[in-house]
């Protein structure tokens, strides 16, 4: 008897569930897919309104009209502005953003190579920010105002005030210069150069797999102190924020109701407090993660690390739009599925989005 009355409201209980998650997803496709489109249209128009001819930029100045001619035919941009977009639309989802006029590569091969090495340096900076930027604005919520919130305030306003170029050039001076503890500028020693066999990209990792830990030494030892330098200033953010959200969480009354049982403090702050406060912390390290992506040029300059910004930064110095456009148009896919997956992980998170 109970089977039969319960069995229905579990069956209902999961369509009704299926349908939600179904509807979640197809708004966020249709969300995904407008901002893509955005995002492409932004970067056609930016590539027409731009002081640079494309067409000169393929075939010099000093070429022949006949020849600066056929080379706009062959561009396409001849052709009606929306037809123009059409094409250029087939072409970035077909893999083709253009060639580089600074490296004379196409533009996906240029990127597969300097994008991996952006990826490691702000993966790691995030995970440093996540690692001591949590615990120290968890602290700085329990004990509000009085000393160890004080030091996480002065720490926050440290990697807030800090200028990245000359953070970077004290770390080079002192902990490469004076102390040796580091390796210096570039992904690796001379020693190493193009001794490890790229598979993914990522020095670190690759020589892990080959099992080459002589290389994977020295690989680390280039990569710690500027992930270290992008991770002070994720340190800075994520504090600030774990701080305001759990001062938030701390007030509420399900947290009195806790230690009214007699729930110890750990328990209180880490295992209900912080529960709740990391919904909206996910959105905030996925926030941290983009800004390091996108933001590390000047940190790769300092350490002539070969990664997408310091890439960007070059070509646009030399107006090479098609690598400049492919670059911001990677950046920007990237953005959006990083704000993806944030928002999904957000709602398995979070019961009451389910």
């Amino acid at each position: 008897m109970t089977s039969v009355v319960e069995s229905p409201v579990r069956r209902r209980s999961w369509g009704e569930t299926a349908g939600r998650w179904a509807k979640i997803a197809s708004r966020e496709l249709v969300t995904v897919a407008i901002t893509i489109f955005g995002l492409l249209l932004i970067t056609f128009f930016i590539a027409r309104v731009i002081p640079i001819d494309p067409v000169l930029a393929v075939v010099g100045d000093n070429a022949r009209p006949e020849t600066y001619e056929a080379a706009r035919i062959e561009l396409g941009l001849d052709k009606p502005l929306w037809q123009q977009f059409a094409i250029y639309v087939g072409k970035v989802f077909s893999g083709d953003l253009g060639r580089s006029v600074l490296t004379s590569n196409t533009v996906v091969d240029d990127i597969k190579r300097v994008f991996p090495a952006t990826l490691e340096l702000a993966t790691l900076g995030t995970l440093i920010g996540c690692l001591l930027g949590i615990p120290l604005g968890v602290v700085a919520a329990v004990y509000q105002g009085r000393w160890p919130d004080q030091v996480a305030r002065v720490i926050g306003l440290f990697g807030y005030s800090i200028p990245v170029f000359w953070l970077g050039l004290m770390g080079l001076l002192l902990f490469y210069a004076k102390l040796g503890w580091v390796g210096g500028p570039g992904r690796a020693g001379i020693a190493f150069q193009d001794l490890i066999t790229p598979i993914t990209g990522i020095l670190v990792i690759d020589a892990a797999i080959e099992g080459d830990w002589e290389a994977f030494r020295d690989a680390w030892s280039h990569l710690i102190l500027p992930s270290a330098v992008l991770g002070i200033l994720s340190v800075a953010y994520i504090s600030r924020m774990t701080r305001s959200f759990m001062i938030t969480e701390l007030q509420q009354q399900y947290v009195i109701a806790a230690r009214v049982k007699g729930l110890s403090e750990f328990r209180v702050v880490w295992r209900h407090a912080m529960h709740n406060a990391f919904v909206p912390l996910v959105t905030v390290i996925a926030v941290s993660y983009m800004h390091l992506l996108e933001g590390s040029v000047l940190t790769e300059t300092i350490f002539a690390w070969p990664g997408l910004g310091r890439y960007l930064t070059h070509s646009l110095l030399n107006a090479d739009m098609n690598a400049v456009l492919g670059g911001t148009l990677v950046i920007g896919a990237v953005f959006i599925a990083v704000n993806l997956l944030s928002d999904i992980l957000g709602r398995l998170v979070d019961p009451r989005t389910r």
